[in-house]
């Protein structure tokens, strides 16, 4: 699978983390965030994630900030792109099998690494329940 990721000062030690999971679970990594602590723009990095998933250029985004809720924000402004902000597995689960989220939102200060990873094997495993579901996820993009 083809994963972007993007990231502000907030999780650079989270993106470390992920990115290795991800990298011994054999997916394919688009990194877009910042490796440093210096203070950079979220948004930045949330557009070029939601991008990805937008253009198809990838099949599930991670993106990561302090609270996590202004880089889904941002994610959420492109069309198609399903931004879910969480801070459990169990929320990262029904974020998939409910609202069929393509892009999980991480909130740094918030989860610790561990959980974080957690959470992301969730997302990833975690398949689109679809039924009555699908009905409800086909309205929240607007026409």
């Amino acid at each position: 699978m083809k994963i972007s990721i993007g990231n502000d000062h907030a999780g650079p030690n989270y993106k470390k983390a992920i990115v290795q999971f991800l990298e011994e679970q054999g997916h394919e990594i688009i990194n877009h965030g910042t490796d440093t602590f210096e203070s950079v723009d979220y948004p930045d990095f949330g557009h070029e994630v939601a991008y990805d998933i937008q253009i198809k250029n990838a099949d599930l985004g991670i993106v990561i900030c302090g609270s996590g809720n202004g880089i889904a924000m941002t994610a959420n402004k492109h069309q198609d792109v399903r931004a879910a902000l969480c801070w459990t597995k169990e929320i990262a689960e029904l974020a998939r099998l409910h609202n069929d989220a393509n892009v999980i939102s991480i909130p740094a200060r918030f989860t610790s690494i561990e959980q974080a990873v957690q959470m992301v094997e969730t997302f990833l495993t975690t398949p689109f329940e679809g039924g009555r579901h699908a009905n409800r996820v086909n309205k929240i993009a607007c026409q």
